[in-house]
């Protein structure tokens, strides 16, 4: 995303969620935990455009996402989403989803490492905004259900369907978003839908250890890395290799790749400078 702003200055205050930030790592709550989380067309359109800002700024190196209370997300809300929606038209429809794409489309995107702390339900949307991450950190109270098709929709939501194969398979991701059946921890660590399982209420510290490892690491190495993870998906091979050879190029041409062999001459820790 463009680091350029216009006019508009950064957000004080956001009503449907909590930001922190700590030395470069930002850990954004869902705090809506007597409804378990459940997201409104506020909630996403909070996330949009906080996501986008945090790019913009560069200060930020890592994210953590997490849920205030006894889960990380229930979902779109059942009377404030889909009792509302009920009464949209087709244009409004479909701007609706494309602001919830859009927020996936953001966490794939952004310019550092997102981290998902998981603990209790992790369900529709919940469960992309899970996916969407680049870690996924989970205690064994987690249980994800894409339950899409559930409530009569595509199980192809929020970009599901791209994601979840990609992640865990084109037959389990069938079974998980047809189906929507619960997947409880241990299963989702079998499938390769957790980067790790911790001890029970666990979750929340080892996913703010993981990131400030990476907030503390070469950061537009991480950046370049996950660009290319998302834009290699769909590339055949020999562009996918001419996309590596541009990015190390101009790597290899940075600061930190010179304090690497610095420090390691000098028998040191780098001081990494994310340029």
């Amino acid at each position: 995303m463009s680091p350029f702003t216009g006019s508009t200055p950064r957000t004080a205050r956001w009503h449907h969620l909590r930001l922190d930030i700590d030395r470069g790592v930002a850990t954004v709550t869902l705090a809506r935990p007597a409804k378990l989380n459940a997201l409104t067309f506020g909630a996403y359109a909070d996330l949009r455009d906080l996501l986008a800002e945090l790019s913009r700024e560069r200060s930020v190196r890592a994210l953590v996402l997490d849920g205030e209370g006894r889960g990380f997300c229930s979902g779109g809300d059942v009377d404030e989403i889909i009792g509302a929606t009920l009464s949209l038209d087709t244009a409004q429809l479909l701007d609706f989803n494309r602001m919830t794409g859009q927020v996936v489309r953001s966490l794939r995107e952004c310019p550092f490492p997102v981290v998902a702390a998981l603990h209790g339900v992790a369900a529709g949307a919940g469960a992309v905004l899970a996916l969407a991450a680049d870690f996924r950190i989970a205690d064994p109270t987690t249980r994800f259900a894409f339950l899409f098709t559930r409530v009569g929709l595509s199980g192809g939501d929020m970009g599901a369907a791209y994601l979840l194969p990609r992640v865990v398979g084109l037959g389990h991701a069938t079974r998980l978003l047809m189906l929507g059946e619960p997947v409880h921890a241990p299963e989702a660590e079998r499938i390769g839908l957790l980067s790790e399982l911790t001890e029970e209420g666990r979750a929340g510290e080892r996913a703010a250890e993981l990131a400030r490892r990476l907030a503390d690491g070469p950061a537009l190495a991480l950046a370049q890395t996950k660009a290319l993870l998302t834009s290699e998906l769909d590339m055949p091979l020999a562009a996918s290799i001419e996309l590596d050879a541009a990015t190390q190029a101009l790597l290899m041409n940075g600061e930190d790749y010179a304090e690497f062999h610095a420090a390691f001459t000098e028998k040191r820790p780098p001081k990494w400078r994310g340029c």
